[in-house]
C-alpha cells in the first residue's frame, strides 16, 4: 500500500472517533502487553540477530522498560484524560474552566536502531494512550526486530489504526512528503534536522529525540569504586550504543589514577578478560560504523582494550586516557565502546570543557561533596541525568525524558507521551444566569474604574 493511501485511511478512521474513547485505549494498551509477552522470545531473538543482545540485556534495557510503560500507562490513563479544572478569575465570573486533551490525529514516528524495540514502542504507547492512529517506521538497520514489530501491531490493532513501514533510508524521504498532525523522531542530528525542516514547511508540530557528547563528571568526593562500577555499566550497555551512555569522563587530576584502575578492574569483572569472547557482550550494528569507531582510538593511548573483530563486529570496551580535546574521538558522539578520559583540576575547569560543546542530552556527576553538585546543577545545562550513577533517570516514568538544544526538544515517558500526543486545549464554559455588563460599550468613568479594579 502507497503511503499516501496509509494515511488517508488512517484519517479517514480517526474520523469515526473509534481511537478517541478512553475504554477502548485501555483495551488496546492491555492486549498490547499480552502479545508482546508472549512473544517475548521472538523478540530477544530479533534483538540478538541485529545487535548481539543478550536476552538478560534486551529483557532489562527493552523489552521490560516497554511492559512498564504500559502497566503504567493502562493504570492512570483515565486519570490523566479527564478535564482539568482551573480556577476562573473574577473577570470571568458565571464560568468553569478547565483543560481538555484531544489527539493530534495520525502520527508519525519514526525510531532508530540502537534500541530497536524500545524506541519503537514507547512512543507508540504515548501516540496510542492519547487516541491518535499512528505511522511507525522501525530502522532499516535492526530488520529482524522491524519484522517482530509488525507482528506485533498486526495481531494487536484494527486495520488503519498502526501502520508499520519498513525499508531502507529511502522510505524515510518517501514517508516525510506526507501531512501528519505530529511527528516524533528519535535518532542522530544529521537526519533530525532534514525531520525538523519536513515538518516546519508543513507548521507540523515535533519531538526531536537526538544525543551529543554526554559527560561524566568524577570529582575527588565520590566513591570511587562505586563510581567505577557504575560508570562501566552506563558506558558500555549495548556496547556504548546508547543516545544517554557517558560519551567522555572527565577525571579530577588528584583521583585519576586510582579510578582507572578501579575502572578497569570493573570492566574486567563484566565482561572478562576477553570480551569479544563474551556470548552476552553486543556488537556494533554494522561495518561502517564498525569501521569509524576503529579510526577514534589512538593505540598508544589505550589503557584498556582496543581489540576488535572485524567478523563479528565486536570491539572491546576501550578506555583511552590522556586525550586531548582536539583528538578525533572528542569531536562528535561517539555512540561505541570507547571511553575517552580527560584530567581536570578544578571543578570550573571541568565546566569550562563541557561548554565548549553544545548542550548534551545527559549528564553525569559522581560527587558526594553538595557545594560541587550544586555548582553543576547551577551552571550547566543538560537533558537529565544522574548524581552518582548513570543512564538510570531513563527508568523513572514519573521523569520526563528528553533534551534541550541541539541535543533535542519534547519530552515523554509516562504522562508526558499522554501530552506529548495530545492537543492540551483550554476551555471556558459560561453560564447564562449573569452577564456582566462592564465590557460593553458604551463604556464610562464607572466602567473604567470598576475594569481597572477587577483586572489589576
Amino acid at each position: 500500500m502507497e503511503i499516501k493511501e496509509v494515511v488517508e485511511k488512517q484519517r479517514a478512521l480517526f474520523e469515526t472517533n473509534i481511537t478517541k474513547d478512553v475504554s477502548h485505549r485501555i483495551k488496546l494498551l492491555k492486549l498490547l502487553k499480552k502479545n508482546i509477552i508472549e512473544m517475548q522470545d521472538e523478540i530477544f531473538e530479533a534483538l540478538k540477530t541485529d545487535l548481539g543482545k543478550s536476552e538478560t540485556e534486551s529483557y532489562m534495557a527493552e523489552v521490560g522498560m516497554v511492559l512498564s510503560e504500559l502497566s503504567h500507562t493502562i493504570k492512570r490513563l483515565k486519570h490523566w484524560a479527564k478535564p482539568d479544572r482551573k480556577p476562573t478569575p473574577i473577570t470571568n465570573l458565571g464560568a468553569a474552566s478547565y483543560i481538555t486533551y484531544e489527539p493530534y490525529g495520525v502520527v508519525l514516528i519514526i525510531a532508530p536502531w540502537n534500541y530497536p524495540f524500545l524506541l519503537s514502542m514507547d512512543p507508540l504507547i504515548g501516540a496510542v494512550c492519547a487516541g491518535n492512529c499512528v505511522v511507525l517506521k522501525p530502522s532499516k538497520e535492526a530488520p529482524n526486530v522491524g519484522r517482530v514489530i509488525n507482528k506485533i501491531v498486526d495481531k494487536t490493532f484494527i486495520p488503519n489504526h498502526v501502520y508499520v513501514m519498513q525499508g531502507s533510508s529511502y522510505a524515510n524521504q518517501v514517508i516525510l512528503e506526507q501531512k501528519y498532525d505530529y511527528i516524533f523522531f528519535t535518532g542522530g542530528k544529521k537526519v533530525g534536522k532534514i525531520v525538523g525542516t519536513k515538518a516546519m514547511e508543513t507548521f507540523t508540530p515535533v519531538s526531536l529525540e537526538l544525543g551529543g557528547k554526554s559527560p561524566c563528571i568524577i570529582d575527588e568526593s565520590c566513591n570511587l569504586e562505586l563510581s567505577a562500577r557504575r560508570l562501566a555499566f552506563g558506558k558500555f550497555l549495548n556496547c556504548g550504543q546508547t543516545c544517554i551512555a557517558p560519551d567522555y569522563c572527565l577525571v579530577q587530576k588528584s583521583i585519576k589514577k586510582q579510578f582507572i584502575e578501579l575502572l578497569k578492574e570493573e570492566v574486567v569483572k563484566m565482561f572478562g578478560e576477553n570480551p569479544l569472547n563474551n556470548p552476552d557482550y553486543g556488537k556494533i550494528i554494522n561495518q561502517s560504523q564498525f569501521d569509524w569507531l576503529n579510526k577514534l582510538i589512538i593505540p598508544q593511548k589505550v589503557v584498556l582494550g582496543g581489540q576488535s573483530d572485524k567478523n563479528s563486529l565486536k570491539i572491546q570496551p576501550t578506555i583511552m586516557d590522556n586525550v586531548s580535546l582536539d583528538d578525533l574521538v572528542m569531536q562528535d558522539e561517539i555512540f561505541g565502546p570507547i571511553l575517552p578520559i580527560v584530567e581536570f583540576e578544578t571543578i570550573e575547569e571541568a565546566i569550562a570543557i563541557i561548554k565548549k560543546y553544545p548542550k548534551p542530552l545527559a549528564l553525569y556527576l559522581f560527587a558526594n561533596n553538595k557545594a560541587v553538585q550544586k555548582t553543576i546543577l547551577t551552571n550547566i545545562s543538560f537533558g537529565g541525568g544522574c548524581i552518582n550513577d548513570c543512564i538510570m533517570h531513563i527508568a523513572n516514568l514519573n521523569l520526563p525524558f528528553g533534551g534541550v538544544g541541539e541535543s533535542g526538544m519534547g519530552r515523554y515517558h509516562g504522562k508526558e507521551s499522554f501530552l506529548t500526543f495530545s492537543n492540551v486545549r483550554s476551555v471556558i464554559k459560561k453560564y447564562n444566569w449573569i452577564d456582566l455588563p462592564l465590557r460593553y460599550q458604551p463604556y464610562t468613568k464607572l466602567k473604567n474604574k470598576l475594569i481597572k479594579k477587577f483586572m489589576k
